[in-house]
């Protein structure tokens, strides 16, 4: 789960370096804070499930349910506060990280050494 979530947070990097070289400083910003509304949750709800599973007996269903709740609250409100806290989002740069970040795990999974 750590290179998943290590991946993530290095593909929104790269998405925010090319973002601010095509398009400016303002679309690279808005760029990292959309790749990191995506990546800060999953390393989250990755540290919450490895916590649960090193418990005597595994983890409980709940701590999945429970850390996807977590998850998705966390990411809302990660967004909501760089709506609210930086005016100049540029929403294509936003939108187009965190969906890159979002899929990244894909090319874990393509080179098969999850």
């Amino acid at each position: 789960m750590a290179r998943i979530v290590l991946l993530q947070f290095a593909t929104a990097l790269l998405v925010a370096l090319v973002a601010a070289f095509m398009s400016g400083l303002s679309s690279g910003l808005s760029a990292l804070f959309g790749g990191l509304c995506c990546a800060i949750p999953n390393a989250v709800f990755a540290l919450r499930l490895s916590i649960g599973a090193k418990k005597l007996g595994g983890a409980d269903p709940m701590t999945f349910f429970f850390g996807e709740f977590t998850k998705i609250a966390l990411t809302i409100a990660l967004m909501a506060a760089v709506v609210t806290l930086y005016h100049d989002v540029n929403w294509l740069a936003f939108l187009v990280a965190f969906i890159v970040v979002l899929k990244s795990y894909f090319i874990l999974l393509f080179r098969h050494q999850l």
